[in-house]
């Protein structure tokens, strides 16, 4: 028998040392430049701050990964704005939040 655990850790995916500026490069040529390289200059900023602090990484790491995240699903988030799809019956799921507090 084993003391081992019986699931594998989920490891955090590293991103390239160039993976910020070339993120930074797809979001300047995006039609949403104007708010999303300010929002993704400001993440990364306090990002930045705490990993100073922290000495880790992680969270500089998780900026990469969410503004990954959005660009590659900005054309499916657009197609469906594009539908018309009537979304009015869609529930807040930040006043659902505020209730359970």
């Amino acid at each position: 028998m084993s003391a081992q655990p019986d699931h594998a850790p989920v490891t955090t995916y590293a991103p390239s040392p160039g993976a910020p500026a070339e993120l930074l490069a797809q979001l300047l040529a995006d039609k949403r430049a104007e708010t999303w390289v300010p929002a993704f200059e400001q993440e990364w900023t306090a990002a930045l701050e705490e990993s100073r602090r922290t000495f880790s990484l992680t969270g500089l790491y998780a900026v990469v990964q969410d503004w990954q995240g959005r660009i590659a699903h900005a054309p499916a988030v657009d197609a469906f704005v594009a539908s018309g799809y009537d979304d009015s019956a869609a529930v807040d799921l930040a006043e659902l939040r505020r209730r359970r507090r």
